[in-house]
């Protein structure tokens, strides 16, 4: 299983500050910040993550490293789809839509072939690893 670093959300801001002061790209690393709307706060949360294109389609998944629980970032977007997502230069609105049946399985199955640790996530937790696209809005 993935290594998830003691202070995750010390180590989260790191990210964001070094992503964003170049220029919202990071070389070598399909990286996003989606920023979703808090479930119970309302304020903005904002989230590094790997990303996926696939038959142009943009996709995150919500595997928290094979933990128990869904991530919060997944569980805000299931309260409010409305996100920002930041990456290769420019920022964004869209729309965050959780994949299901057999769409979802294809598509974990097709980004587990280029990225077989998220087989291991899968393996190591009883939820299904959501698969999210994000459509650009206006």
């Amino acid at each position: 299983m993935t290594q998830v670093p003691a202070d995750l959300k010390g180590a989260n801001q790191k990210l964001i500050a070094e992503f964003r002061a170049a220029g919202r790209e990071l070389e070598g690393r399909p990286l996003l910040l989606l920023t979703t709307t808090g479930r119970r706060s309302g304020e903005p949360y904002t989230t590094p993550m790997m990303y996926v294109r696939l038959d142009d389609r943009l996709l995150v998944i919500a595997s928290a490293a094979g933990a128990p629980k869904h991530p919060d970032w997944y569980r805000n977007l299931e309260a409010g789809p409305a996100v920002t997502v930041e990456m290769e230069g420019e920022e964004f609105p869209a729309t965050a839509t959780p994949t299901a049946g057999a769409d979802r399985d294809a598509l974990f199955a097709r980004i587990a072939e280029r990225y077989p640790f998220f087989t291991d996530h899968q393996a190591g937790t009883d939820r299904t690893i959501p698969v999210v696209e994000l459509v650009r809005r206006g």
